[in-house]
């Protein structure tokens, strides 16, 4: 028999605790039905005592931008991008140690690539369904935990694997540059985002450096013991000063539906978005031609007339750390006051202007090592400013709540550049030697510099110069005071 409830004003019923509980028990049932239990992994998750308090939430007093977070999320760049290089200089003891040849050996580094490159398409859309900080540390948790793996297995099949997670997971520092890019002013995004860039910069060159001359004189594993303790004190760094920044869709509810339309909507935006879809060509144009230079490099100096070994080379990656370093500062004098296509002119031309000068003199040995250092200089420098120049326009131009799935684009075009230009590069090299692979680099840089004139800076549509050609940075961004302050 059932019991009559109270009945609200607009004909529903109104359930009392106590009505309830004689309803079940009139129907012979213990318990009445339980909402539904939050899952122990999302409650340990939330749970804010994992947080120190400095980092916690505050609705009235919101995270915005700081030195500090800028130059922490610099530092975890550099720390967890190294993790992707240290393995070229010593791949020849690596094979001797597992007893296995160089070129099966080979699979490690092409293992970490394709790894890091499925974590580019697959986890960074994560920072548009979670918060931010419980994604990273949760990464850098699993990152450093392979890492320990790599450091302790004599198995060739088990490295290699790990090899492959590590890539996947080694994705922080793009989830951390669209954060730095939307928390900065307009007037320092520029600089800001170049900060966080040459960190992962120096994760490239520097181990190339440390590696070689370590590897000199003790054993390989000796750099993975030491990469290890980094990741810790990475790990121990984030998880006492990264602040729980918000999620950028707080409205959702279904992570899996929200990550799903997260990845329909990055396909979309690509070919949605003008300044974005220009940024991805100039990024995998300017890369194409990074990736062929650095991997012919070392053919070219190892062979007559230079005949170098593998330390002096190692050592040429120094000039890497160079251009790195000048990348913020011309992001300051020049990308943050200037159009994007005029700051992007200057490091193009610089850099067809090197290409030219080293691959058309190298067989008559004209400039000797200078002509090597120059276009090293001409390249890097050419790239990053292109890269950098980009990624603050899109930043600039796209709503807040798209620019994570909009660097998971930018940075994707960037990693498929490079693998294209090591392909060619190499392909070239064995045909032409290093003057045919500057003919394809020159040609690369050329084409990105005519793409960059395609479409003008006041330009609404694809094609175009409407509104004429302003050399003014119009960078005072109609969304400054909502996108964090000084």
């Amino acid at each position: 028999m059932s019991r009559n409830h109270p009945v609200d004003s607009d004909g529903s019923k109104r359930y009392s605790d106590k009505g309830v509980r004689e309803h079940y028990a009139g129907h012979g049932l213990s318990q009445q039905p339980q909402e539904p239990s939050t899952p122990l992994w999302k409650r340990i998750m939330t749970n804010e005592k994992w947080t120190p308090r400095r980092c916690r939430r505050d609705p009235d007093r919101p995270f915005g931008f700081s030195m500090s977070i800028m130059l922490l999320c610099a530092f975890a760049s550099a720390v967890t991008a190294a993790n992707m290089y240290y393995t070229y200089p010593i791949l020849n003891k690596a094979a001797d140690d597992f007893g296995v040849t160089y070129e099966r050996a080979s699979l490690i580094p092409q293992l970490l690539q394709a790894g890091y490159g499925c974590g580019i398409l697959f986890l960074c859309p994560l920072g548009d369904v979670f918060r931010l900080r419980p994604i990273v540390l949760t990464l850098m948790l699993i990152t450093t935990f392979a890492w320990l793996g790599l450091c302790i297995t004599s198995s060739f099949e088990v490295f290699t694997a790990l090899s492959f997670v590590t890539g996947f997971v080694t994705t922080s520092p793009q989830l951390m540059l669209p954060l730095v890019g939307v928390l900065a002013p307009p007037e320092h995004r520029a600089t800001a985002v170049s900060v966080v860039l040459a960190g992962t910069m120096m994760g490239v060159a520097v181990p190339r450096v440390i590696t070689g001359i370590v590897a000199e004189y003790t054993s390989w594993r000796n750099i993975y013991w030491a990469a290890l303790a980094l990741q810790s004190m990475l790990l121990a760094l984030l998880w006492a000063l990264f602040p729980d920044y918000p999620r950028p869709e707080p409205g959702s509810t279904d992570p899996f539906r929200t990550y799903i339309r997260v990845l329909g909507s990055i396909a979309r935006t690509a070919v949605t978005e003008p300044v974005l879809a220009y940024g991805c060509a100039v990024t995998f144009l300017a890369n194409a031609a990074l990736g062929s230079f650095w991997t012919t490099l070392t053919a070219h100096l190892a062979a007559a007339p230079f005949s170098f070994g593998p330390l002096q080379i190692g050592l040429f990656s120094i000039l890497a750390i160079g251009t790195t370093s000048l990348i913020p500062v011309y992001s300051y004098l020049v990308i943050e006051r200037f159009a994007t296509y005029f700051a992007s002119t200057i490091g193009l031309v610089f850099g067809i202007a090197a290409i030219a000068l080293d691959a058309y003199t190298a067989d008559d040995d004209v400039l000797g090592i200078g002509g090597p250092i120059i276009q090293a200089l001409g390249v890097d420098l050419g790239v990053q400013i292109a890269s950098v120049a980009y990624r603050a326009a899109v930043i600039k131009s796209l709503p807040e709540a798209t620019t994570n799935r909009a660097n998971v684009i930018f940075t994707a075009n960037s990693f498929i550049g490079k693998l294209v230009g090591t392909s060619v590069g190499n392909a070239l090299y064995a045909r032409g030697g290093w003057s045919m692979v500057g003919t394809f680099n020159l040609a690369v840089s050329a084409a990105t510099l005519v793409l960059v004139y395609v479409k003008g800076p006041k330009e609404t549509g694809w094609f175009g110069w409407a509104g004429g050609a302003g050399f003014d940075n119009a960078g005072r961004d109609p969304e400054q005071g909502e996108r964090g302050g000084a």
